[in-house]
């Protein structure tokens, strides 16, 4: 039946890809006329205990990312009077009070770089240079920066809204890469180098030529999909929440792999390099599960109740401690392994 199910998406994808006769979109590797992109369930009230413990923090969390080398968790969050900040707490005493740091607007995404996180704000067009003592820089970006990736010393910047990959070099612009893309909704760079892009949008990924300044081959990523990971075999994992799906891309050449099912409304996806696992939230059924993802298909290792609404997920590549937290003020639940 998993053999079925991934020769018929293998089926979807050419017959997509290669018709673009009368009776088709124009966009070929669009479904439907006026796409929409994929949200996650909501949340019902728990009814399990979550697993290990919860920190509670004040608001819904928008993004966590553990940076390794400082040993520090960062939770960006939407607080309940209407700010927004990042709260830092220390990885060996996660208990303590975090240190916090206000910014002008929510964060959309963290992503750890070198002895800082990088921080992107859509809203004003920024993208933040965050430590625990405070914002250490900022690099203005036009076009709605939701996340950032690096590549050979570059950051590469998606912007949702001008459906485009910025590149930065030293804090400042030196290029836009742009293409066919709906929106430019998460970037990322593989184990072996490559650059990708997922567009949310035409629930797609899509190669970026950053060498050339263009965007290159694109495939159907599913029927909707929300968030993507970069493991240790070169290749994309990505999130398929409408289909319920765990979808995996080999690169150079952009080729699906595997789909696997993973019924619950599957969302946040976090990846252990050590382990070989990739950590997914169900946001219908507040849970996590870790996939072993070293074989030729996912196979299931753990699952775990959470807190509700649990969007975001990370996890400690030294300890296996996973890290999820609530975009509904559940607050953030931490897993020791």
């Amino acid at each position: 039946m998993r053999r079925a199910a991934i020769l018929g998406a293998l089926l979807v994808l050419l017959t997509t890809t290669a018709c673009g006769g009368s009776g088709m979109p124009a966009d070929e590797l669009q479904l439907v006329e006026n796409p929409k992109a994929a949200a996650p369930a909501r949340s019902p009230e728990p009814d399990v205990a979550p697993k290990g413990t919860v920190l509670d923090v004040d608001g819904d969390v928008t993004s966590v990312a553990i940076n390794q080398r400082t040993r520090t968790l960062a939770a960006a969050v939407a607080e309940d009077d209407g700010d927004a900040a990042v709260l830092f707490y220390p990885l060996r005493r996660l208990h303590a009070q975090p240190r916090r740091v206000g910014v002008e607007a929510p964060v959309e995404r963290l992503t750890p770089s070198g002895d800082r996180f990088t921080a992107t704000v859509p809203s004003r067009d920024t993208v933040l240079y965050l430590t625990p003592e405070g914002v250490a820089g900022e690099t203005s970006v036009a076009g709605g920066p939701v996340s950032v990736a690096e590549q050979h010393g570059a950051t590469l910047v998606g912007l949702r809204q001008a459906r485009s990959v910025a590149v930065l070099r030293d804090g400042r612009q030196t290029g836009r890469i742009g293409g066919e893309l709906g929106s430019a909704d998460q970037v990322l760079v593989s184990s072996g180098g490559d650059a990708v892009v997922l567009d949310r949008l035409r629930s797609a990924l899509f190669t970026v030529q950053t060498g050339d300044g263009d965007i290159g081959l694109g495939l159907r990523a599913g029927q909707g999909a929300t968030n993507a990971v970069a493991d240790d075999f070169n290749r994309i994992l990505v999130v398929d929440t409408r289909a319920e799906n765990l979808l995996a891309f080999s690169l150079d050449p952009l080729v699906l792999r595997q789909l696997y099912p993973v019924p619950g409304s599957p969302y946040g996806i976090a990846y252990d390099a050590r382990r070989h696992l990739a950590w997914v939230t169900l946001t219908a059924r507040n849970q996590v599960v870790a996939f072993d993802v070293a074989g030729g298909q996912p196979d299931e290792i753990s699952r775990f109740p959470t807190i509700r609404q649990p969007n975001e997920v990370t996890v400690d590549q030294r300890t296996g401690t996973v890290v999820v937290a609530s975009a509904n003020g559940g607050g953030i639940q931490v897993i020791e392994p």
